[in-house]
């Protein structure tokens, strides 16, 4: 057997591990840990007749693992090395060491929390931070304190924050062993390509494929944040490769188990392979025969989104760990070369580590097995990161929701029904409704292809993905509808198991789908062909040759991107009578009275609504005045002050008040003139329109006396009084005329008035009662202004005489008296014979 790094320090881990029930390994990509480790304490005395479990972030490693140890042994999987994922087991009666995913620890340890049997747990690749590996880790830790003291637990990465670990691992005992194995990578080589951020992905890690096939000697494995970035790779690759000596081999989570093997195999003799995979390849697997990595720097990851209630897979920028994992994949066996389709520079700019999926996704899983557990506050356990409270609060919540706990937070027994079905407490509440129904098949398949991707292929239609799936005959396939049976049986109501196959009506699809969905049942929207109202008030859209787009009614399954432009991902057809009958009890009947915009009116209407969507509607006959009333006020709030039936008499009106508003401030009492602004007005429709609004469903049933009494009550009956007399509309001239006064001006209110107009008027004119002075616009004979005065008689005294010699040669028809005080006022032309 070949030596690897980490047998060096193998006797120490044992002696550590013998002395101290907990330890953090850190080794370096290659080092051996995944398949030294475990056999190594097989034979230590206090691993004598137990299991050693040791959890992989996913089912390839996992697999992949015990096979190797296995052939190292030269035995068989399944005899003292085995596996245990979904969908498939090798373990038997004298199977030692089980590497299991840590999804599956999670169940094991909630259905066993004293692990009988069990001597150790290791924690491979704890560096990733899944939700089930932090849950795992928790719980793994309780349990040791209280029940199995003789536990043994070991955390283990080649990237892991080693300090913060070992503090965890701890506890109160103080910090726990940290052991460092050096390693060995051969030299890697790291060139930057950078990226050009306006070009797709694709095409730029193509290129570089073919770069590296004619720089370099070797199978190269290339990163890519998806399964559909790789399939556009395979593409672009299949049709510029001619050489038939180089195999393409995609790798993710969705593919047969068995084209995952093929994928991380040795390259047959005289051939190259290209391996496009996602993040599954960044740790815990040697693929023979690798020297070359190339690393678009991408991963995909699951991001929780509170206010739409749904997890979402987010394509990000990936950690410096990630990417020294990426980049460790290249010297496992000899020197290699990675390429990285990013800046030098910016690698200092890439988080240290990914964030943990604790502080990113779903807790609702999470928060049911604590209640299981009996830990109502995850306060009582021991974290490296603590669940978010928001998060945890709105996890609880909808598990409240789902009748799987009290109010308190206490786990019920429908909550107990569900936390025996390993999935995600919407679809175990789904498939267990479904079964109570008799359509537990149903229920189990629509929750399998949920979450084993792939199964079914990838159309938007949920039924049509049943319907392949039904007629699928592959391995994969056959394990999953094994799976699928389990689950059924195990959603049976107590006394009622399933013997066999239940009902299997594809038409059910979406009435089954909405159970675990109720908030993403959708609404067609009228005249949109392919647009949607989700119930939680979201909206949705389906490509536009998608079949699915004349659907009246969806139940939607998965939606990715923004509120504005979210694409409906899969969805299965429901009928408004399904959503009736399965919804009943949430379907409220309202009154809805609210402006319409269209018609510049109140539309009145009853309602019949599950959550934003309209099931049905009437006629309001006699709605209430006030609610009609607010809903006229709000569709002035959205038109405008502009939408009133405002004359030149309100808007002098306004001009006034506001003049005496500035001219006599408010006191400390604050009985001053009203503020009749814009502004103010349109903040405070309610308070001064809302009242005159009695009666009146349109807003053309609004006259213009309405709106003089609403301006009008603004006043109090001692300004109402006041107003004609302190700001007076017009004022009398010595002719005897009445000229109107423009209250509008910006400097202040205004009388236009020609000159001739104001002879022998000795006193200037005031407003105000005497206090404000009008700003006289004095106009010549045709109109034109000639002097604007707030002191007419320093005026007489003053530049008349200027403005009179000016004035006489050109308007010499027109009296220029040479003392205007003591002229008759006129507005006409002087009588011939005249003097002046």
């Amino acid at each position: 057997m070949i030596k690897l790094p980490v047998d060096d320090i193998l006797p120490e881990l044992k002696q550590t591990l013998a002395r101290s029930p907990n330890a953090v390994l850190v080794a370096p990509p290659g080092a051996g840990k995944t398949t030294r480790v475990p056999p190594a304490l097989l034979d230590e005395p206090w691993a004598q007749g137990g299991k050693i479990l040791v959890l992989e972030p996913r089912r390839l490693a996992a697999r992949a693992a015990a096979r190797r140890i296995a052939q190292e042994r030269g035995e068989s999987v399944g005899d003292t090395v085995g596996f245990r994922v979904r969908l498939q087991a090798a373990v038997g009666p004298r199977t030692r060491i089980e590497f299991l995913t840590e999804g599956l620890f999670a169940r094991r340890i909630l259905s066993d929390p004293g692990l009988e049997g069990v001597a150790a747990v290791l924690f491979d690749e704890f560096h990733e931070r899944s939700l089930d590996a932090d849950l795992g880790m928790a719980l793994a830790l309780d349990a040791q304190r209280h029940l199995r003291d003789d536990l043994r637990l070991l955390a283990m990465s080649a990237t892991l924050d080693g300090a913060r670990v070992a503090k965890l691992l701890g506890g109160e005992r103080g910090d726990a062993p940290l052991i460092r194995s050096e390693g060995r990578l051969f030299e890697i080589e790291t060139h930057y390509l950078g990226r050009e951020p306006r070009r797709p992905i694709e095409p730029q890690v193509a290129d570089a494929v073919l770069q590296a096939l004619r720089a370099e000697s070797g199978s190269l494995l290339v990163f890519l944040p998806g399964a559909r970035e790789i399939r556009r790779v395979e593409r672009l690759l299949t049709e510029s490769i001619a050489d038939a000596d180089v195999i393409l081999a995609p790798l993710f989570g969705a593919m047969e188990g068995g084209e995952q093997d093929l994928a991380i195999a040795p390259a047959a003799k005289g051939k190259r392979k290209i391996v496009l995979a996602t993040s599954i390849a960044e740790t815990s697997l040697t693929i023979e025969g690798v020297r070359v990595v190339i690393d678009s720097g991408l991963a995909r990851v699951p991001r929780y989104d509170p206010a739409k209630g749904m997890t979402e897979l987010a394509t990000v920028r990936v950690s410096r760990a990630a990417a020294d994992q990426r980049r460790g994949r290249a010297g496992r066996t000899e020197a290699g070369v990675c390429y990285r389709l990013w800046d030098e520079a910016e690698t200092r700019a890439l988080e240290p580590f990914a964030r943990p999926e604790i502080l990113e996704t779903d807790l609702a899983a999470l928060a049911l097995a604590l209640a299981e557990w009996g830990a109502a506050d995850p306060g009582d356990l021991a974290w490296l990161d603590p669940p978010p409270k928001a998060g945890f609060s709105a996890a609880r919540e909808l598990l409240v929701g789902l009748d799987a706990l009290d109010p308190q937070g206490r786990i019920t027994p429908h909550g107990r029904a569900l936390a025996r079905l390993p999935l995600p407490p919407r679809l175990a509440h789904m498939l267990r409704a479904a079964a109570e129904r008799g359509e537990g098949a149903l229920g189990a398949e629509i929750a399998l292809l949920l979450t084993e991707r792939g199964l079914g292929g990838n159309d938007s239609d949920l039924r049509h993905r049943l319907s392949l799936f039904g007629n699928d005959r592959s391995p994969r396939a056959r394990d999953a509808r094994r799976l699928a049976e389990n689950w059924e049986r195990l959603a049976a109501p107590e006394g009622k198991r399933a013997a066999g196959e239940t009902a299997r009506d594809l038409s059910r699809t979406g009435a089954i789908l909405a159970l675990a969905y109720p908030d993403r049942v959708a609404q067609a929207r009228p005249g949109k062909r392919g647009e949607y109202l989700l119930a939680n008030g979201r909206g949705g859209r389906l490509e536009a040759a998608d079949s699915l787009g004349q659907e009246p009614n969806l139940a939607v399954a998965e939606i990715a991107g923004e509120a504005a432009s979210a694409r409906i991902l899969l969805a299965a057809a429901i009928t408004e009578a399904e959503i009736e009958s399965d919804f009943a009890a949430h379907i409220e009947e309202t009154e809805e009275i609210a402006f319409d915009p269209a018609t510049r009116g109140v539309k009145a209407r009853k309602l019949r609504c599950f959550g934003q969507i309209v099931l049905g509607e009437s006629r309001l006959d006699r709605p209430e005045a006030e609610a009609v009333a607010r809903a006229l006020i709000d569709g002035l709030r959205g038109l405008g002050l502009e939408s009133l039936p405002w004359s030149d008499h309100h808007r002098q009106f306004r001009a006034r008040v506001g003049f005496m508003r500035h001219a006599e401030p408010a006191q400390d009492s604050g009985n001053g003139w009203p503020n009749m602004s814009d502004a103010w007005l349109q903040d405070h429709l309610a308070e001064w329109l809302g009242p005159f609004l009695a009666g009146k469903r349109r807003l053309s049933d609004m006259e213009a006396q309405d709106l003089s009494h609403a301006l009008d009550a603004m006043l109090t009956a001692d300004q109402r009084r006041r107003l004609p007399r302190a700001a007076p509309t017009h004022l009398v001239l010595p002719t005897g005329r009445e000229a109107a006064i423009d209250y509008s001006a910006d400097g202040g209110p205004t009388l236009s008035v020609k000159l001739q107009e104001l002879f022998g008027l000795a006193q200037h004119p005031s407003l105000a009662e005497g206090r404000v002075p009008i700003t006289l616009a004095l106009l010549s004979p045709a109109g034109r202004p000639v002097q604007v005065t707030r002191d007419l008689p320093g005026f007489w005294r003053g530049s008349y005489k200027a403005v009179r010699s000016e004035m006489r040669g050109r308007y010499p028809k027109h009296p220029w008296p040479e003392d205007p005080l003591t002229a008759p006022p006129t507005a006409r032309a002087k009588r011939p014979g005249s003097p002046h």
